[in-house]
């Protein structure tokens, strides 16, 4: 099969921004190098383009997709497709050759993708047509994923207000099933949060509604001496995609065979100690779940840069997980992050051993958790499919671009 290079299948330019110049909650999306993009308030291109990350500690340049209004970091190459050509197969030819650009790219820290050897990337050299017929298989996939995806975001926005709307505004159902707090519901002044709440509600510090008694771990590549206990660890970058907000890898790992007691399981929360971008405090969580467990199929553990933590009471499992994500969405987290080596940190015990709320009757929770419960396990579910997908996907990419599979067998 005859082959050709990137250069001459797209034209390449690049962004202009430093990466701190991302906004908290921008217009636009703001590529850098990291998996997924950030937020800013003001945009360079507008068009159909190719995204491949220039630089990454691991050599792992992200490439992806998108069409519209968005702006890019200095070290961000953007591809658009020249006359005859597919900008998808462009898009698709590039994911195939992330493990060559891996063993392609220089530096001795931090490794980056020079222009040179982005525009020298080889790839196949056939009609438009032929082309589109591959693309567009892969492509049905991806639009499957991401139909899944948004159905997950719409279904952590309707949990996410209904808590909102129970929990911050108060209005919970009362014995008569109406608004509490709208309906006139008896308020009390609480002078230690300095706020009115329900009157049968009671006060508690974060940290009495759990324990932490496990710990993280990162164990060995592979099993050796008696590091032969096979785990999933989770790290801070795949909290995200747990949640169905991004994507998680959670790499294979082997522990000590004498620390079993460091598995996750149900009711156990795992939350980021470290990282964040310049926009995005640390404190992300996700909830380890019956659902969640068999979409791994392996026990799980975290990371050292991440804490997990057991509810003492898994009534209010679902009720502390949702008022912990609005806390990190309100950007509570930033007020308690300290930084060692301009790598920030949460300061998690002085948060949870000082940080007081209104903490709910038990039968609130019970009620709230009968509406979340088919919400998250439906998330859960369109997670496992997901995975599912992008197997498929990237198994056939290779079979397709190597013509081991024809168009017509894949379809």
């Amino acid at each position: 099969m005859m082959m050709k290079n990137v250069d001459k299948t797209c034209y390449i330019a690049t962004g202009k921004l430093d990466a701190n110049q991302a906004v908290r909650n921008g217009d636009y999306p703001f590529f850098t190098c990291a998996q997924f993009p950030d937020k800013i308030d003001t945009y360079a291109f507008d068009d159909d383009v190719v995204l491949v990350a220039g630089n990454n500690a691991n050599g792992n340049f992200h490439v992806s997709r998108f069409k519209g209004k968005f702006n890019a970091y200095q070290r961000t190459y953007v591809l658009t497709a020249k006359k005859g050509e597919d900008i998808d197969y462009i898009y698709y030819s590039l994911k195939l050759e992330l493990k060559r650009l891996r063993e392609r790219s220089q530096g001795s820290q931090t490794k980056f993708l020079t222009m040179s050897i982005l525009s020298n990337i080889m790839i196949n050299d056939i009609k438009y047509n032929d082309q589109f017929a591959i693309s567009s298989i892969l492509s049905r996939i991806d639009r499957k994923i991401e139909l899944n995806n948004k159905i997950i975001n719409e279904l952590e926005a309707i949990a996410k207000l209904l808590y909102d709307y129970w929990f911050v505004q108060l209005d919970f159902p009362d014995e008569n099933g109406k608004p509490y707090k709208s309906s006139g519901g008896k308020m009390v002044f609480n002078e230690e949060l300095n706020q009115y709440i329900p009157q049968d509600w009671t006060i508690s510090l974060i940290k009495e509604l759990f324990t932490s008694k496990k710990s993280g771990d990162w164990g060995k590549e592979t099993a050796q001496n008696n590091f032969t206990l096979e785990v999933y660890c989770i790290r801070g970058a795949d909290l995200g995609g747990m949640a169905g907000e991004g994507e998680e890898k959670a790499p294979i790992r082997f522990i000590h065979k004498n620390n079993k007691d460091k598995i996750l399981s149900n009711f156990d929360m795992v939350i980021e100690m470290s990282g964040g971008s310049p926009t995005q405090s640390t404190g992300r969580i996700a909830a380890i779940t019956t659902e969640l467990q068999n979409r791994f199929q392996h026990p799980l553990i975290c990371s050292n840069f991440c804490k997990p933590i057991s509810m003492d009471d898994s009534d209010y499992f679902y009720n502390f997980l949702y008022q912990w994500k609005s806390f990190y969405n309100s950007g509570l987290f930033f007020k308690w992050e300290g930084k060692t080596s301009g790598i920030k940190n949460l300061l998690f015990e002085n948060f949870v051993d000082n940080y007081k709320i209104a903490k709910p009757p038990k039968e609130i929770v019970k009620n709230f958790n009968r509406i979340i419960l088919p919400l998250e396990k439906k998330k859960q579910n369109l997670l496992i499919e997901i995975k599912e997908l992008k197997s498929l996907r990237d198994w056939l990419l290779p079979m397709l671009m190597n013509g081991q599979v024809t168009v017509g067998e894949a379809s």
